[in-house]
């Protein structure tokens, strides 16, 4: 657990700029539940990260303005009994928000016009609506 974590084939972030706090964690657990710590805090400071380049920066900080709580991004994981597998699932969280936030935008759409074709069938499919209600209706229409 010492390594960095692997976001993407070109970004890891440095071990050193990831902090891991640990409580203790609702749900079952037995005997053990107030005794050991399992939950899982895991905290990445992105505004003040050296690892990104500023453009790919900026990118995840606009996408994860609403996570941010003074440029530091912070994920819990308390789903499981042990803390290992809390910190394990943290770590893939982490880094996969990550790698979502610094992806590229979409190419953007090009509008269409629908077809003849398909304006003659959904013209059709209302028709065909229409009757099919109209024949439903009791009053003798």
């Amino acid at each position: 657990m010492d390594d960095g974590l692997r976001v993407t084939d070109r970004w890891t972030v440095p071990a050193a700029e990831l902090r891991e706090r640990f409580s203790r964690s609702s749900g079952p657990g037995g005997q053990g539940v107030n005794t050991t710590d399992s939950r899982v805090e895991l905290s990445f400071d992105l505004a003040g990260t050296t690892g990104l380049p500023p453009a790919l920066r900026e990118r995840a900080l606009d996408r994860l303005a609403g996570r941010l709580v003074d440029g530091v991004l912070t994920i819990a994981a308390s789903e499981h009994r042990a803390q290992l597998a809390n910190r394990e699932a943290a770590r893939e969280r982490l880094a996969a928000l990550l790698r979502e936030a610094v992806a590229p935008p979409p190419p953007p759409r090009r509008p269409t016009r629908p077809s003849r074709g398909a304006k003659e069938r959904r013209l059709a499919d209302k028709k065909r609506q229409s009757q099919r209600k109209r024949d439903r209706r009791a009053d003798g229409d």
